[in-house]
């Protein structure tokens, strides 16, 4: 284990190494769960009995563990971020073999939902970590690698899935199989120390209200990055969550059909997904919005109204890159612009509790719309939602791109 005073950030460029891996590593099974679902989505419904309003239902439940995971993302200020890091990683592994196990639909609601709140948990605090620890100058790069690998787990899932369902367990194989790489992961967790500026600030925060961020000079600026967060989650939550219900539904696809596509899509994404750090580092954050939450909206769209599946595959790889690009740049404003002592709280906030409710509510309305005009035009009309956010970034939020924390946490 790394001592408790060990000194860190760019003096120590093997335990940042170390530390980059870890947490993309982890972050990886936030694109696998989440891929995961969206595959076995049709297998689930058929299984479980339910329609396009009882899809979209099971889909909101299971996004409101985001929203609770804000409880468990703000006690990093109280707590420290390693400890709740530590726990994220536990309680998912046994939330996704309890996911495999569920004898029925609402076990497997309530297991799915646990599992997301300590996934997003773990999530949030891997982008605190990344914010915290990297220079300025790669900050952006960091955590865009990091946010990249939960395409891999994407990737991996999709190749996967198809192999998987024809296994004795059905779909509760990919449940089994996503747990077990971290139980590795747990272990591996004593490597890494607490983030230096939580060590070192002069006063540590006690245990807060609930409430304690809006009686400070940060709440307006909470509630303008929860805006664009629950703007983008109308669109990204559903663009791929309910694509392999369009591609069976209204083009005709097997199971093969769309494990190929998906497979195939997330792949070429990859290295473009994996550059979007860099354009954020070097065009900034907001002229960077500009050009990938256009991609992100214009893909999205093209998604559910192409016919051709070359066309359709194309359109998606753009979709898995739009839709994961994004969150770099909306993780690293919401970690650059609050102080530390307040990060966790601002990012629980902003994030879970107040963003992720676009996720629970987007799910909903776009199962009952395609009940009546169809997948497609229902998802594609959540397009909008990353032209309200790149409006809102562009409008109140300023640039961040190679400065300190401590110095963009006083921008106004």
């Amino acid at each position: 284990m790394i001592e408790a005073n060990r000194p860190l950030g760019g003096a120590d460029p093997a335990y940042l190494r170390r530390l980059m891996l870890f947490l993309s590593v982890a972050t990886f099974f936030e694109g696998f769960d989440f891929f995961a679902l969206a595959q076995i989505l049709p297998s689930v419904r058929a299984e479980f009995g339910l329609d396009e309003a009882g899809v979209g239902w099971l889909v909101a439940l299971i996004n409101i563990g985001p929203v609770l995971a804000y409880l468990l993302v703000r006690k990093a200020d109280v707590w420290g971020r390693r400890p709740v890091l530590t726990l994220t990683i536990v309680g998912y592994t046994i939330a996704s073999l309890l996911s495999g196990l569920a004898p029925n639909v609402w076990l497997f609601g309530a297991a799915q939902l646990l599992a997301r709140v300590f996934l997003v948990g773990e999530w949030a605090v891997a982008m605190i970590y990344a914010a915290e620890e990297f220079p300025a100058e790669q900050r952006g790069f960091v955590i865009g690698v990091i946010q990249a690998c939960g395409s891999l787990g994407a990737v991996v899932c999709a190749g996967l899935v198809p192999l998987l369902l024809k296994t004795p367990p059905g779909w509760r194989m990919v449940y089994f199989v996503g747990a077990v790489p971290l139980i590795a992961i747990a272990f591996a967790r004593r490597s890494i120390a607490e983030t230096r500026r939580f060590r070192e600030q002069t006063q540590r925060p006690a245990a807060r209200p609930l409430t304690h961020i809006w009686g400070t000079p940060w709440r307006g600026r909470v509630l303008l990055i929860a805006g664009i967060w629950a703007a983008l989650y109308v669109c990204t939550t559903s663009a791929i969550t309910f694509w392999k219900e369009f591609a069976l539904a209204e083009r005709g696809y097997t199971d093969a059909d769309v494990g190929r596509s998906m497979t195939i899509a997330a792949l070429a994404s990859m290295p473009l997904t994996f550059l979007a750090g860099r354009i954020f580092d070097r065009l900034g954050r907001r002229r960077g919005a500009v050009v990938i939450f256009t991609i992100c909206s214009a893909s999205v769209v093209a998604c559910y109204t192409l016919e051709a599946r070359w066309a359709l595959t194309t359109a998606l790889v753009c979709g898995i890159f739009g839709t994961t690009a994004v969150l770099p740049v909306v993780n690293a404003y919401t970690a650059e612009l609050f102080p530390t002592d307040l990060r966790s709280d601002a990012f629980a906030w902003a994030n879970n509790l107040l963003g992720r409710l676009g996720a629970v509510v987007a799910p909903i309305a776009v199962g009952a719309a395609a009940g009546h005009v169809g997948w497609g035009p229902a998802v594609a009309a959540t397009a909008v939602g990353p032209l309200v956010a790149l409006g809102l970034i562009l409008w109140r939020l300023p640039e961040t791109r190679g400065r300190e924390l401590e110095e963009t946490s006083a921008l106004s």
